[in-house]
């Protein structure tokens, strides 16, 4: 563990010498975790990718690897299909969440290693790190940040940043 890992339990998150508030899935932190049960997984997890919807952040407030969202983007949730924890375009018609959302919660989104890029059928699909509703309130599994500390973070992280999840 290095002070570049995003470090977080049940009671917020340390990063680069901060502590941030952040909401973790609604099933707590737990070593397995299955597709469903809204359970953050403990361990060690690389970022992958940077999302963000353009209208909504702008782009030179973000890293040059950040990618922005289109209304055809999706992220495959099916244990039964081939691209289970993918991302996808529609139309699509297997079980999927939208990467654009009405709400504010994947206006920015950081993509972790968790079951990727080679998901286990079932073991759970994406955890991201994302924008919260609110303080400790519950995600689906993913870890959540208010929005100005999300964008603190995403401006500091670098090529050996991890999501290190302690239960």
């Amino acid at each position: 563990m290095t002070p570049n890992d995003l470090v977080v339990t049940r009671w917020g998150c340390r990063f680069l010498g901060r502590h941030f508030p952040c909401a973790i899935g609604r099933g707590g932190i737990r070593a397995r975790k299955r597709e469903g049960d809204g359970v953050t997984p403990s361990g060690a997890h690389g970022l992958v990718g940077l999302l963000y919807r353009p209208e909504r952040i702008a782009r030179h407030a973000l890293p040059d690897w950040a990618l922005p969202v289109g209304p055809r983007d999706l992220w495959s949730d099916d244990p039964a299909h081939e691209d289970y924890n993918l991302m996808v375009r529609a139309p699509y018609r297997h079980s999927h969440e939208a990467l654009r959302r009405a709400d504010p919660l994947y206006d920015l989104v950081l993509i972790t290693d968790y079951n990727w890029p080679r998901a286990e059928r079932g073991a759970g699909s994406a955890i991201f790190i994302h924008l919260w509703c609110g303080p400790r309130v519950p995600t689906a599994g993913c870890v959540a940040f208010r929005r100005d500390h999300l964008l603190w973070i995403v401006n500091r992280i670098d090529y050996g940043t991890r999501l290190i999840v302690r239960g």
